[in-house]
């Protein structure tokens, strides 16, 4: 039996690390916050939540500061629609241009193989590029779905991508009681964190932008 209760307020939680030498761009690191009402939301999405809430929070702690601005989003409600990435679309429309990159986890945060990309054919390019800094965790795979929230912004023209990892079980326990901290591995976790901060790193900190599909419309 199911039940649907009336709306509430709810907000994103936005953490920047301020760039440099041109603070206006962004590299956007996200996952969602909100979780199904049924286990832990342990898996859906806590692991992706906490890698990107982790990436600025290192980057503070290691004292490093990229040329654009990292900034980590943890959406709001985007089990009942993605409405917390609706909303900052909304906001922030006029921003697009300065969108540098965008990232999401979603998917579990199992051992990391890599990034689902998607972009132009020089963004993958150079994004591959990236990715051999990072062997064995260098796999692109390419995509036009990268992650729930960011496709809205992707759908822009913005880059993006979404972790790639081992997530063959990922559906055992999807919107299940059994989503709960156990499925998830310590190791696993920092492995996808580690990776997760120093690619968003990498990217921010390029001396050029990831090139786009099209010009940013409104």
């Amino acid at each position: 039996m199911s039940s649907t209760f009336d709306t509430t307020k709810s907000r994103n939680t936005i953490i920047d690390v301020k760039g440099k030498d041109d603070p206006e761009k962004v590299v956007i690191v996200s996952g969602h916050i909100d979780s199904w009402d049924v286990g832990q939301g342990a898996m859906d999405d806590g692991g992706g939540m906490i890698i990107s809430w982790l990436a600025p929070v290192a980057l503070h702690h290691l004292n490093l500061k990229p040329r654009r601005t990292l900034r980590a989003i943890l959406w709001t409600a985007e089990e009942p629609g993605l409405v917390g990435a609706q909303a900052y679309l909304k906001k922030h429309m006029s921003e697009l241009k300065n969108i540098n990159f965008i990232m999401e986890s979603d998917e579990g945060t199992f051992k990391p193989r890599g990034l689902s990309v998607a972009g132009s054919t020089e963004a993958r390019c150079l994004i591959a590029e990236i990715l051999k800094l990072f062997s064995p965790i260098d796999k692109l795979e390419e995509t036009d779905y990268p992650g729930s929230d960011i496709t809205l912004i992707v759908d822009k023209g913005v880059p993006g991508a979404s972790l790639l990892n081992d997530n063959e079980r990922y559906y055992w326990f999807h919107h299940s009681e059994a989503d709960t901290l156990n499925v998830l591995n310590m190791t696993d976790v920092i492995d996808c964190a580690a990776f997760w901060a120093a690619v968003s790193y990498v990217i921010a900190d390029m001396p050029t932008d990831i090139p786009r599909v099209s010009p940013i419309y409104t």
